[in-house]
């Protein structure tokens, strides 16, 4: 049976406290008790519609939580103040010292840093592997592994992660596998695909207004449980808590959510189209020429497109930069990093969200010095933005395909 994110979210009501349709904000740290024993009670264990402290639950954080569950059809979730938040408590409720991560080559600068260069003070260390490459990945598989770690969609060369594969390979070593989702709420659904946790950052489409930072984790209610153990839990004891205001805020647009998704990836696959039809090196998922678009078509929901996420490789740094300023000039969008906004956003990963990333590595990974990351918006003309940045590719000299393969300046 076809799975709908948007309908699951669809049929989640919550009424505020005088019958407001939208949940009150519960703005308090702390909560009263006419009970001692009830407090007692509540510290050791969560009982549903009871809270001590909003470090361990917050009302309004709870319904935002629980609508993400239901999104990713999942037992629980758990919201944060950071993607990277909810990665690191991920990662450090999974691990202990002595314990190995493998994790793919092609990530996220900070999922990077935090893998190669912090956890490994305290024990846990990471291989680094081409995920695509599956043999790969499960020689680097040791009795010390407990996570293999991937992106649904890689950041920044949108590579497509075969999911119900790396589970079989991490669960066949006794690992879990953690899926980053950040490029395609909605679209891909990796825990019904085998994952065993879910991270987003709900910075970038879920919330859809660069106006936050928010994380969250989805999995079984088990793992969210250790995760707020008061003597034990990562969350509990770091203390990355979203603040309520933001949390209603990211839930009343997360019911837009699904029309989103929509828009940003007709206008990516338009864009896409378009430059290849113009014989530009550009990569998304949605084009027949991408090497995973089968792949996706297997894995993904119907309904909500390939993602609004494109990259274009313009040859080097300086017609990267050059073509970057005529965008911003010409209004086509923000010379900014992040994703998810309503106007596109564009950036060079080198030199920025993947800049964690020795630059052996990054060329070792095809993460060129003049590949820019586009996040499309939900431009209402898409033909009218084509020719803007038509005009900008001419003015900066990006080559085409053609040109870069018979050396033509």
């Amino acid at each position: 049976m076809t799975f709908d994110p948007a309908s699951r979210i669809q049929d989640f009501l919550v009424f505020g406290e005088f019958g407001d349709v939208n949940p009150s904000i519960t703005d308090s740290s702390t909560y009263t008790f006419l009970d001692p024993a009830r407090m007692e009670e509540v510290f050791e264990h969560e009982i549903e519609g009871c809270f001590l402290y909003s470090r361990h639950w917050n009302p309004t954080n709870k319904h935002l939580a629980e609508a993400l569950a239901r999104m990713e059809d999942a037992e629980s979730a758990q919201v944060m103040a950071s993607g990277m938040g909810a990665i690191s408590t991920t990662i450090m409720a999974l691990c202990s010292s002595g314990d190995e991560v493998i994790c793919g080559r092609n990530i996220y600068g900070g999922t990077y840093a935090l893998l190669k260069n912090l956890l490994p003070r305290f024990g846990v260390t990471t291989i680094f592997v081409d995920l695509r490459d599956h043999a790969a990945v499960r020689a680097a598989m040791t009795p010390r592994t407990k996570v293999i770690c991937a992106e649904s969609i890689s950041n920044p060369l949108l590579e497509v992660s075969d999911v119900p594969e790396l589970a079989k390979i991490a669960h066949a070593g006794g690992a879990k596998l953690v899926v980053d989702g950040t490029f395609s709420p909605m679209i891909l659904s990796p825990l019904r695909l085998g994952a065993d946790v879910v991270v987003h950052s709900l910075t970038k489409y879920i919330n859809g207004t660069s106006d936050c930072v928010a994380g969250c984790v989805i999995s079984s209610k088990a793992f969210i449980d250790a995760l707020n153990d008061v003597n034990s839990g990562p969350s509990m004891l770091l203390g990355p808590v979203l603040d309520a205001t933001r949390a209603a805020s990211i839930l009343k647009n997360l019911h837009s959510l699904h029309i989103r998704m929509r828009k940003h990836s007709e206008n990516a696959a338009f864009l896409a189209h378009r430059l290849e039809q113009y014989g530009y090196d550009v990569h998304y998922p949605g084009l027949e020429s991408h090497p995973h678009q089968s792949l996706m078509r297997r894995l993904m929901n119907p309904g909500y497109g390939y993602g609004g996420m494109l990259t274009l490789d313009t040859g080097d740094a300086a017609t990267a930069n050059r073509l970057m300023v005529a965008l911003q000039e010409a209004k086509v969008g923000y010379l900014a990093v992040s994703l998810g906004y309503f106007k596109t956003l564009f950036s060079m990963p080198g030199r920025s969200t993947s800049s964690e990333i020795p630059a052996e590595e990054r060329a070792a990974a095809g993460i060129s010095d003049g590949l820019i990351r586009f996040s499309i918006g939900l431009d209402a003309n898409i033909e009218h933005t084509w020719s803007r940045i038509e005009r900008c590719l001419e003015a900066a000299g990006v080559p085409t395909r053609l040109q870069t393969h018979s050396g033509i300046e």
